[in-house]
């Protein structure tokens, strides 16, 4: 007889009754070729002896099994595996989990030596990539605008399918909030609510790149952007960025031997080094997307977040020849688990990459798009941003402080004048790999820099998020840190 005290597992906090558990464990033998056509399973009797359940429960397993078609009751002899079921091979599971050669199908991988990002939803104790605190988030606010919507008779039709543009309440708070803070003239068809930007950045790149195209980026850029131009096959060109962000002379020149189809440019706080265009800079890419008809692909992020003075205006909020495809993200500077982005851009491109994301993800979250439309309408998120300002502004000036008076010997940077992280170089005789490995050790995540290295950009440096720490998880951690170094 077959161990079933240890082949058939039941939970009896589960939702499912106890008899279809056993019911279902049953199957799974017989389709895994544990068990074989005509095998005879033990009586009821016996059966509730072994796994610890009623004899009636027993019964009805066998009942359900027997009216599904997987077995057979035979009058004096007792319950049999159906005698016409197809003998199966018995199923040996994988040494390796990840291994595609002996797949029961065919297929490419294209992501094999991709790394998933890394969960913090359960560290204690971080110095992130430059996230935003989200204890600060009025997160309370949105719940009771969620549900109340949810309740109201109206709200009922935010359930079904609506667009694929997103929430048309939304759209517009999004045309008016860009209009009053960026200066960015856009209508609600202008606009593509998305789940974060990252989703606008892969669109985006979809619409615009074939094999044949080139993208230009920065030497030093976003790594999942180059990951969603590389899955398109297109080439990458890769542009200095210095003090003053992108090098456009630099491009200029390459404009001048070679065809590019589009460029992908953080203005603002560019990732991962968090430097600013200047003016001039902006200007000429401009004139030259015009002159050469490339899109630019402005990535702005986290615009909201400038400490010293008034950020520069977008690139989005110049263009006068809908150059630009414009990127932003409420998920950068609000919670990042809350997945709302958006996308602008000439209405025909808009509704192209609506089609697009209809493929991959139909639809938003209405409900929280329209909930949050009643957040930007009362001014909630208005009133957050600035809150949140105030307390990252002190929380990146407490950081630096530290940084300057602990670390001079193993850090350089440059206090940034906005955004939510600082760019540190290390010294080069600290390993991050096993500095990240040891700080772990003793309760701090800290990243080992890898996520910031391509083919050409390789640095012993890393961002160090400062704002989703208070001023005591700051000393904490950094206390930590030095002591690890």
């Amino acid at each position: 007889m077959l161990p079933y005290k240890s082949l058939i597992q039941i939970d009896r906090h589960a939702s499912v009754a106890l008899h279809v558990q056993v019911c279902n464990s049953f199957i799974s033998l017989i389709t895994k070729g544990t068990l074989l056509p005509s095998e005879a399973l033990p009586s009821s009797r016996i059966l509730a002896e072994l796994i610890g359940i009623n004899r009636n429960t027993a019964k009805l397993a066998y009942e359900e099994l027997i009216s599904q078609g997987w077995a057979e009751s035979i009058e004096r002899k007792g319950v049999f595996v159906l005698s016409n079921l197809p003998i199966l091979e018995k199923i040996a599971l994988p040494k390796n989990a990840f291994d595609t050669s002996h797949s029961a199908f065919s297929w490419t991988n294209h992501f094999a030596k991709a790394v998933l990002s890394k969960s913090l939803q359960k560290t204690k104790l971080a110095i992130d990539d430059g996230f935003p605190d989200v204890r600060l988030a009025p997160v309370d606010e949105l719940m009771r605008e969620y549900r109340s919507m949810a309740r109201k008779f109206y709200g009922k039709g935010f359930l079904k399918y609506g667009s694929a543009k997103g929430s048309e309440k939304l759209r517009a708070a999004i045309s008016r909030y860009l209009s009053d803070t960026r200066g960015v003239t856009a209508s609600s068809d202008h606009i593509l609510v998305t789940k974060g930007s990252q989703m606008g950045i892969y669109l985006a790149a979809q619409l615009l790149l074939s094999p044949a195209d080139t993208i230009a980026v920065g030497n030093s850029n976003y790594r999942l952007a180059d990951d969603a131009f590389r899955h398109t096959n297109a080439a990458l060109l890769r542009i200095p960025v210095d003090d003053s962000g992108m090098d456009i002379d630099y491009l200029e020149k390459a404009l001048q031997h070679q065809k590019i189809k589009a460029v992908y440019v953080i203005p603002h706080h560019h990732l991962p080094t968090t430097v600013t265009l200047n003016s001039e800079r902006r200007l000429k890419l401009l004139a030259l997307a015009r002159e050469h008809r490339f899109a630019i692909i402005e990535d702005d992020y986290d615009f909201d977040f400038h400490y010293n003075n008034k950020p520069y205006l977008p690139l989005a909020s110049i263009d006068h020849h809908q150059n630009v495809i414009y990127i932003g993200s409420i998920s950068k500077t609000f919670a990042p688990a809350l997945r709302i982005g958006f996308m602008v851009g000439p209405p025909v491109f808009i509704e192209a990459a609506a089609a697009l994301r209809e493929l991959i993800d139909r639809q938003g979250d209405t409900l929280m798009e329209e909930a949050f439309a009643v957040m930007f309408d009362d001014g909630e998120v208005d009133r957050h941003f600035r809150k949140s300002l105030k307390i990252y502004k002190q929380r990146r000036n407490l950081f630096c402080e530290v940084l300057r008076t602990s670390f001079a010997d193993a850090i350089s940077f440059k206090t940034p004048e906005g955004g939510l992280a600082v760019w540190s170089t290390f010294d080069k005789k600290i390993d991050l790999q096993k500095m990240s490995d040891a700080a772990l050790q003793h309760g701090l995540f800290i990243d080992n820099g890898d996520f910031y290295k391509n083919e050409s950009f390789s640095t012993n440096a890393m961002r160090m998020g400062f704002a989703s720490l208070d001023e005591d998880e700051i000393i904490r951690a950094l206390e930590i840190l030095r002591k690890t170094i």
